[in-house]
């Protein structure tokens, strides 16, 4: 029988974060059953392997975890705090990539892995390697994370197999603070990646029109760029991890507006939830939380681009 797993932040909602430890990486993962239900309030086994060159490649690093869902179905846990099983995560050369996470899953709590995930890692490993923002001096690359650039702050940078680089930046100020979502009512199976809110943005714009959080992401002109998309989810909370270089780096732009109030504010994601399409997930900007909300209601709302 075919079992799934949702992992909150990557095409598979994997979710993995730039830590307080430079050689730590947060990760939460939405579990379900065999029979789509949530694995609430229970404990799950995890197998996390960071493997090397390719998606089927030599693994540098294993690690076990038992963590515990919540009422949400969700499990946290921090890669480089598991069980070691091979490999040492402080040794590992980020700048030898590219890197893929592979997760492994038992549902029912012990080691008979029955679901499998591999996602490459983009911008964390930049991170982990590239600690001070404000130079890429011998890390290869051009951009760096904080930095003002493309209208807005670097959040994530990587490179494709080619060698080219790529980034993405947060816009520098929010475009409302009471937006609602819109589409309730349509399922929206073309916005449901957890990594590519671009595509994400397109399918919600082309189906519920401009009146939407999306909308008002597409439509925007900020700072002169016109490629402006409502994250998805994994990129959303990038942003929330990398907040220290990107707060570091509002506090020099006159005009930027910090995301990270002491309030709970609600930012939207662009990513529906494909099992329950009326809700999508969303994130409190002050505790981290991510949580599934409806589309019929109000959300603040930040642009982002990619180059």
């Amino acid at each position: 029988m075919k079992k799934t797993i949702l992992l909150t932040l990557l095409s598979f909602y994997a979710s993995l974060l730039f830590a307080q430890s430079p050689h730590k990486m947060s990760f939460q993962a939405v579990v379900r059953n065999s029979g789509n239900n949530l694995v609430v309030d229970d404990t799950v086994g995890m197998r996390i392997s960071i493997l090397q060159g390719t998606a089927s490649g030599t693994p540098v690093y294993v690690e076990t975890h038992t963590p515990h869902t919540n009422a949400n179905g969700l499990a946290t846990l921090i890669i480089g705090n598991g069980t070691v099983v091979t490999g040492n995560i402080d040794s590992i050369n980020w700048a030898a990539g590219p890197y893929f996470i592979k997760t492994e899953t038992d549902p029912t709590g012990g080691t008979s892995y029955s679901i499998t995930a591999t996602q490459q890692l983009m911008s964390v490993p930049y991170a982990l390697y590239a600690e001070k923002a404000g130079s890429a001096a011998g890390t290869g690359y051009t951009h760096y994370i904080g930095e003002h650039y493309g209208g807005g702050v670097v959040f994530a940078v990587w490179k494709d197999g080619t060698g080219a680089e790529h980034g993405l930046v947060v816009g520098l100020n929010d475009l409302g603070i009471d937006i609602l979502w819109g589409c309730a009512g349509t399922s929206l199976s073309g916005a449901r990646s957890t990594w590519n809110g671009a595509a994400n943005t397109a399918t919600i714009v082309d189906s519920c029109g401009t009146a939407t959080a999306a909308g008002f992401c597409d439509t925007s002109t900020a700072e002169g760029f016109t490629d402006w998309y409502l994250p998805a989810i994994n990129e959303l909370d990038m942003i929330r991890q990398q907040r220290f270089f990107i707060e570091k780096a509002f506090s020099t732009i006159t005009g930027a507006i910090n995301l990270f109030m002491a309030t709970s504010n609600l930012y939207c994601s662009s990513t529906e939830i494909d099992y329950y399409s009326e809700n999508i997930w969303v994130q409190n900007y002050l505790s981290g939380e991510i949580s599934n909300r409806g589309k019929d209601e109000n959300y603040y709302v930040r642009a982002v681009r990619a180059f």
